[in-house]
């Protein structure tokens, strides 16, 4: 179960990020203005920074978890999930505050954050903002890539199994 549960959270995770980021923000830039589109995008990264710690923090608890119950294939994805807890962690509550800040300002100075004082400033932060959701991205696809295989789950619960039996018997 924990193992099913595991791959649950890493493909929404995954999922949503890929989604997001790749499909459903470009097709906002392109059908609506730029500060309609901001203001929508800034939301939707909004839930996936939450939604990416929360899967990141599950994830690592599973992944030790399972490593406990013999299942050293979940050794080394634990690197890849600390990794990708720590971009969402730089790249959505690390930088974003900054950049939301800018854009409001610039909207009460009645311009958009684009035309704006803040536009060099808010460029260089949206720009390590995205570096850091693109290492994230890759970080998941390497993730899912690398799940154990049914197979390789089987053989682990067979030895976390007799491993129990052996220290009970």
């Amino acid at each position: 179960m924990p193992h099913r549960v595991f791959r649950l959270l890493t493909v929404v995770w995954v999922g949503s990020l890929l989604t997001i980021g790749y499909a459903v923000a470009p097709v906002l830039f392109t059908s609506l203005d730029r500060m309609t589109a901001g203001a929508v995008a800034a939301q939707l990264f909004r839930v996936q920074g939450i939604l990416g710690v929360v899967c990141g923090v599950l994830l690592l608890g599973l992944a030790n978890l399972l490593v406990r119950r013999g299942s050293e294939a979940y050794r080394r994805l634990r690197w890849l999930i600390a990794g990708m807890l720590v971009c969402v962690l730089v790249g959505y509550f690390a930088l974003q505050p900054f950049m939301n800040a800018m854009r409001v300002a610039a909207l009460e100075a009645g311009s958009d954050v684009g035309h704006s004082v803040y536009a060099t400033r808010f460029g260089i932060l949206h720009g390590v903002s995205s570096l850091f959701y693109l290492i994230e991205s890759l970080l998941g696809l390497g993730l899912v890539w690398m799940l154990p295989a049914g197979s390789d789950i089987a053989v682990a619960e067979r030895g976390a199994r007799g491993a129990a039996e052996k220290m009970a018997g």
